[in-house]
């Protein structure tokens, strides 16, 4: 798989997503900027500027018409996909990790850092599509979970329920309508978990952990479906749709990385079979490590960004389409 390689950042990459059709990618950085590129080319169409801190995190929604993003300057903003135009600002007290938006596109959960004696905080904001710039500064739903500060989150197909990851290793689901926990599972991780992806009917997700485990879980009972056991920090995880493989990436952070690291694979994107757990392929190409993957909606190709800067997106060959489902994958991936 030849990459293409995307260059329009100056410090580390946090997030990027593809937008459901997949013909477009967000990536959100260090360096304060948030910009969309062509998939299948990697040309850049612009860049939304605004935020004065790192943005952590972006979300789009199905029609690619709004674009909501959470940044360390403590706001959250709402753009227009089309002209770059930010039609409204919230601000909170600290940062906010992560955004994204509901199923029916009419909310977005906001995840705000645990920071100067402030919780860490669960927001549910209804968004005003008939009038984007007239928009509530107070979210609908606001809550304050005790215990272990939420560090990830994700809707699911229930529409009061969100389930988090924690920073010591919990899982849980809440009614976010009742501010009540409905399932937890304390001991899923034993480290901070980085990253949680659905998969697209919902009914499981994946997380990457410093633990050096990545997991699927049913988003239901919560209960461990699969685990993968690296021996590296894993900073993201994601399921391909239309194929039996998930691929995750991490390495050891920045002040910790020496060359040693890199000639030792540390940074390579890796396949799983999410049925038999065995390890079936890798990707190089990244000089630190991986803090984010994303793979195309209808399972074409998958992009990762990097603490290097870059954003490598991967169009799949042939060959891996032609794989069989329940054997090795037998070409190495470059």
């Amino acid at each position: 798989m030849r990459p293409i390689l995307l260059q329009g950042h100056e410090r580390s990459l946090t997030q990027i997503i593809y937008n459901k059709d997949g013909d477009l990618i967000f990536s959100v950085s260090k360096d304060h900027r948030i910009n969309v590129w062509y998939s299948h080319n990697g040309e850049r169409l612009g860049t939304y500027e605004g935020h004065n801190g790192t943005v952590w995190s972006v979300s789009v929604d199905k029609n690619s018409e709004y674009l909501v993003s959470g940044s360390a300057d403590n706001t959250l903003k709402l753009w227009s996909v089309k002209t770059g135009e930010c039609l409204y600002t919230w601000e909170f007290p600290t940062a906010i990790k992560r955004v994204q938006w509901s199923n029916d596109d009419n909310r977005i959960l906001a995840i705000t850092e645990e920071r100067m004696g402030y919780k860490g905080a669960l927001r549910i904001i209804e968004i005003n599509k008939q009038q984007p710039t007239q928009q509530s500064a107070e979210p609908k739903h606001f809550f304050e979970p005790a215990g272990s500060k939420i560090t990830v989150a994700a809707f699911t197909a229930i529409g009061n329920e969100v389930v988090t990851g924690h920073e010591n290793g919990k899982i849980a689901k809440y009614n976010y309508e009742e501010q009540k926990e409905v399932a937890a599972s304390e001991g899923a991780h034993q480290d901070s978990i980085m990253d949680l992806q659905l998969s697209l009917d919902q009914t499981y997700f994946i997380t990457s952990s410093k633990d050096k485990v990545s997991k699927l879980f049913d988003t239901n009972t919560l209960e461990t479906i699969k685990t993968f056991s690296t021996d590296s920090p894993l900073n993201s995880a994601s399921i391909a749709p239309g194929s039996p493989y998930i691929i995750v990436g991490g390495g050891q952070e920045a002040m910790n990385v020496t060359t040693t690291s890199a000639r030792q694979g540390k940074f390579e994107c890796r396949f799983w079979h999410k049925v038999f757990g065995e390890e079936v392929g890798r990707v190089k190409g990244h000089f630190g490590p991986i803090n984010t993957i994303a793979v195309h909606p209808e399972g074409k190709a998958f992009a990762s960004g990097g603490e290097d800067g870059y954003v490598r997106v991967h169009w799949f060959d042939e060959s891996y389409f032609r794989t069989r489902v329940y054997g090795d994958l037998e070409p190495e991936m470059d």
